[in-house]
């Protein structure tokens, strides 16, 4: 028979539990006690005990100071007696808006904990009224290793996600809606600003605003020309290979495979080098008549040509990836596919576009979302190719800067701390949005055995 989810709701626990279950809301784990399961009741009220304590001797110091975001400044006080300035220790806005974001997330995980406390006990109560026996805790053990493993299993990973994701993520949030910023010199006392940052971003007409939906506009056109164009030309190369005419098929793919191999970063930096005004391609240029003595060709310091060099280069380090991830589904394509195909007088281009790219886009469409994101997040090649460059004076963002590339530069170069925060903010929303509106609308959601 199955239980319905309101049967042990806190609600019923306050007004039909007994004694033990009512003392559950305010001495957490006196239900358990009570019903028989006295080890976990001790240590969840152990649990109450911890969080009062740190409530009064630092939590609620911490929450009183989240509306100001500290008012006390540094001050240089002159000692008489040392005959030297001291500085006395004023507030630090940061370590605040930290301090009480951990404490905010304490609080709502001992809330978390009270309700499943509540409901606990008065499933022992009813479990007692009808006469079964209550788990002890040795029992409850020995359940984390069997019937409850994955209890144990994912416990340690949500944790993790909790620590080093969500408090991070809930801080660079909240982040967004300060003043810290070195603009007013706010870096050590800054002040709540409300959605200030948000507009300076959207406001075309202002020079953050501007040079944000540049960069939007820019990290877009990147992103589809390194995906597609990656995509198409890597499936089209595992086409001629597997090709049955094609001679030699392992070692031409070893030879694509050895740009993999080489470490990216390693293979960006060196063609960054080779690229530049006096690199080995200019200096070759010069060396063999093709461009004028000391002219050079302007890689990295024209806009179109840096922006052109970054997707070619990508293309060479992507297109292996791209081989080695189409040929294993390029040998799946039912043969009789192809012959019917070539009965009915199709040619090639026929053919590709028919039967092999629909069953390719098909079968590889998730694939093909999370290239898309990471190339929105590809800070590796913009970076060390261009550095985001050129820039022109009094931007914050060069012409080949992507989003995540901006965002490094305002947080860690130019301490906008709060635009860099309302950057991070807008590219998990425009990623999120094109993730699930494209994947909801691909033919692998709606028809998943379409070629079953």
């Amino acid at each position: 028979m199955s239980v319905r989810k309101d049967e042990y709701s806190v609600g019923k626990a306050i007004a039909k539990g007994d004694l033990y279950t009512k003392l559950s809301a305010v001495f957490m784990g006196a239900g358990m006690a009570g019903h028989k399961q006295i080890v976990k009741g001790i240590l969840v009220f152990l649990c109450e005990i911890a969080f009062i304590l740190y409530m009064i001797n630092k939590g609620l110091g911490h929450l009183s100071q989240l509306v100001s975001l500290g008012d006390a400044e540094q001050q240089k006080v002159w000692n008489e007696a040392k005959q030297i300035y001291e500085y006395t220790q004023g507030d630090n806005s940061q370590q605040i808006l930290l301090f009480c974001v951990v404490t905010l997330f304490i609080i709502a995980a001992i809330i978390v904990l009270w309700v499943l406390q509540m409901r606990h006990s008065y499933k022992l109560q009813k479990e007692i009224e009808k006469g079964n026996s209550v788990p002890t805790f040795k029992q409850d053990i020995v359940s984390l290793f069997n019937g409850n493993l994955h209890i144990t299993l994912m416990s340690l990973p949500c944790l993790g996600i909790l620590v080093f994701n969500i408090v991070p993520l809930v801080y660079m949030i909240s982040m967004a809606f300060t003043s810290y910023s070195k603009e007013g010199e706010h870096l050590i006392l800054f002040d709540w600003n409300g959605l200030t940052q948000f507009r300076r971003v959207l406001n075309m007409q202002g020079n953050i605003g501007r040079q944000f939906w540049h960069v939007l506009g820019w990290t877009v056109v990147w992103a589809i020309f390194a995906t597609f164009l990656n995509y198409i030309l890597g499936m089209i190369l595992a086409m001629i290979i597997n090709r049955k005419d094609t001679k030699g098929k392992a070692f031409w793919r070893f030879c694509f495979v050895l740009s993999i191999a080489v470490p990216q970063f390693v293979s960006l930096m060196v063609m960054n080098i080779m690229l530049q005004p006096n690199g080995a391609v200019n200096v070759l240029l010069r060396n063999a008549g093709l461009i004028a003595p000391g002219a050079s060709l302007p890689f990295w310091t024209d806009v179109t040509w840096a922006r052109i060099t970054i997707i070619v280069i990508n293309l060479w380090i992507g297109i292996p990836y791209t081989m080695l991830q189409v040929t294993g589904i390029l040998q799946n394509i039912p043969s009789e596919l192809y012959e019917a195909a070539e009965m009915d007088g199709a040619g090639p281009v026929r053919t590709f576009f028919s039967i092999t790219l629909p069953y390719m886009l098909f079968v590889t469409t998730p694939y093909l979302i999370t290239s898309f994101v990471g190339n929105i997040n590809n800070f590796n090649v913009i970076y060390l190719l261009s550095g985001g460059g050129p820039t022109f004076v009094g931007d914050t963002a060069g012409q080949t800067d992507l989003l995540v590339t901006w965002l490094y530069k305002l947080t860690i170069d130019q301490q906008y701390y709060n635009l860099g925060a309302v950057i991070g903010i807008m590219t998990f929303v425009i990623l999120t949005i094109i993730t699930l509106v494209t994947y909801r609308n691909s033919a692998s959601y709606k028809n998943e055995e379409a070629f079953m």
